[in-house]
């Protein structure tokens, strides 16, 4: 225990990394839209990702060397720091409705297997992996099923969390899944980190709410709002990237593979722009992207939204807490960020 009581801060590895959006959301730290995330009791102790783009992104905002580049299928998990949470969002193109679809017949669609080497060798309490939906859809459902099962030998008790980004503040219409893992003693223990609340549920921000103020804003006064495509839509059939956002309603989802077809703003004759890409993915302002404009909309299209990301986090830190306090039920939000 520190001296003010609190415990100090669990150790967190992150794999698959990217630009960083699940770490800022396990960190906290952050402001976004006027409302602070305050810091979680999570500490990155070592980050990985085989894109070096996605790395300097990263060591940007997080401070230089907190991210390494690697390529996970083959890393020595023993040569990874010991920690008490693994994350990773493990590469989904293979899972994607809109990509190859080769599953896991492909080795990009096996990386997920780096999290179960890390497990065997470091058995970390926690780990949570994010990935598309459509993962749940494969083969009718067998895929996701070999997924869990190699999860569970290595010793864990496994659940998959489906959540909707609007119920939980995000102006995006994205769902995404959440494979959270506990070890079998901590959940033996323990129980198991509970679902976090659908806040916004019913009452989802708009992208108007995400992005009005930057309507005109045409300079670098705010980082990154003057970079955009200017291509124009598709002569033949609307393809998915050449949609008009709707200013009542959260805004499409921001994909990662753009090819000059990023979703157009709701009511500027223009695609949106990396900035606005990266509001209605929840970065904060102060979150840069510093390289060209499709590697940057690829990088804020792989994160993982950071407030989404955020109430995951909260929900595990809840519960770690309670595992070490012997408390049931964790400790409260008030104590947890207070």
């Amino acid at each position: 225990m520190t001296a003010k009581g609190r415990l100090k801060p669990y150790s967190v590895v992150s794999y698959f990394c990217g630009c960083g959006g699940l770490d800022l959301g396990f960190r906290g730290g952050f402001r976004y839209r006027g409302e602070d995330f305050p810091r979680l009791p999570f500490e990155i102790k070592a980050a990985y990702d085989n894109d070096a783009r996605c790395v300097e992104t990263y060591n940007g905002y997080f401070g230089e060397g907190r991210a390494q580049i690697a390529d996970l299928a083959s890393l020595d998990a023993q040569k990874a720091p010991e920690a008490r949470a693994l994350i990773g969002g493990f590469p989904c193109q293979e899972f994607s409705s809109c990509g190859p679809l080769r599953g896991l017949g492909s080795a990009r669609g096996r990386l997920y297997r780096a999290l179960v080497s890390y497990m065997v060798a470091r058995r970390p309490e926690i780990v949570i992996g994010e990935n598309v939906v459509n993962l749940e859809r494969m083969a009718r459902g067998a895929v996701l099923r070999t997924i869990r099962d190699d999860l569970a030998e290595a010793g864990y008790r496994v659940e998959v969390w489906k959540l909707f980004a609007p119920d939980y503040g995000v102006p995006q219409r994205r769902e995404r899944l959440f494979i959270v893992c506990a070890r079998d003693d901590v959940h033996a223990r323990r129980g198991f980190p509970p679902k976090p609340e659908a806040r916004f549920k019913g009452a989802h921000r708009s992208v108007e709410w995400a992005i009005g103020d930057l309507a005109r804003v045409a300079d670098e006064s705010v980082p990154n709002q003057s970079q955009f495509f200017a291509a124009a839509r598709a002569k033949k059939g609307n393809g998915q990237g050449d949609e008009k956002n709707k200013k009542d309603l959260p805004a499409y989802t921001v994909r990662a593979n753009p090819k000059s077809r990023v979703q157009f703003h709701y009511s500027l004759d223009r695609r949106l722009t990396i900035r606005e890409l990266a509001r209605i993915q929840t970065f904060p302002d102060d979150f840069l992207f510093t390289h060209p404009k499709t590697a940057s909309v690829s990088q804020i299209g792989n994160a993982v939204p950071p407030t989404l990301a955020y109430a995951v986090a909260r929900s595990v830190g809840q519960f770690l807490e309670g595992a070490a306090t012997g408390r049931e039920g964790g400790a409260t939000a008030t104590e947890l960020l207070g």
